[in-house]
């Protein structure tokens, strides 16, 4: 019998988070392993033998080790022949990668300098002006994603839940949980309240982790 996917990655991570639900999407059996910030230090040669940028999460499964939280996702829904999440025909995959890209890059980068200073209360983030500017960034761009969900009336590519609803669920979570002033944003308060109804969102997802 194969050995149980290994998460490598401490539970409060979002990019860890990503790979945790996408595994109660599939069904998929895991063994997580508490790694990063108040664990198992990931600057050491052991864990940079797995990734060498030092960061969380990684897998490993028969076939080797993974990292990337995005490419795990999207590896694992292929893997395990799960063309819901990631669709196989070129434009509808490409609709869903797009978004993922998305999130891994406009996203993330808008709302990091705000969630560093305010949230992780990190030092080298207290730059008031930046600060601020970083959470118009954040939404701005959540304002991107709001546009979108009006326009598909359900999930981020459309009528279906896909990988992107998986990453960008957890971004837009974050985003709620932020004690920055935010804009109503209707189609996104209406998507999240569809993603209630799924329970690896209510356990990875909106668990009162930012």
């Amino acid at each position: 019998m194969a050995s149980p996917l290994r998460i490598l990655g401490r539970a409060s991570s979002i990019n860890v988070r990503k790979v945790l639900w996408t595994c109660r999407e599939i069904g998929l059996a895991f063994e997580r392993e508490d790694w990063g910030a108040g664990f198992r230090a990931t600057d050491t040669p052991e864990f940079q033998a797995l990734n060498p940028n030092a960061m969380v999460p990684v897998i490993v499964d028969e076939a080797g080790v993974l990292w990337e939280s995005n490419t795990i996702c999207r590896y694992l829904a292929g893997k395990h022949g799960r063309a819901d999440l990631l669709p196989t025909a070129p434009r509808p995959l490409a609709e869903v990668e797009r978004w993922m890209d998305w999130q891994a890059s406009d996203l993330n980068a808008a709302w990091s300098f705000a969630f560093m200073g305010l949230v992780r209360r990190h030092p080298d983030y207290q730059d008031p002006s930046r600060i601020s500017a970083s959470a118009q960034l954040w939404n701005a761009r959540m304002a991107v994603l709001d546009g979108q969900l009006a326009a598909t009336g359900a999930f981020v590519t459309g009528l279906d839940f896909t990988l992107a609803d998986v990453v960008l669920g957890l971004s837009a979570y974050r985003w709620t949980m932020s004690p920055i002033p935010r804009p109503q944003l209707p189609a996104v308060a209406a998507w999240m309240a569809r993603l209630a109804a799924r329970p690896g969102y209510r356990e990875f997802g909106a668990n009162g982790t930012p």
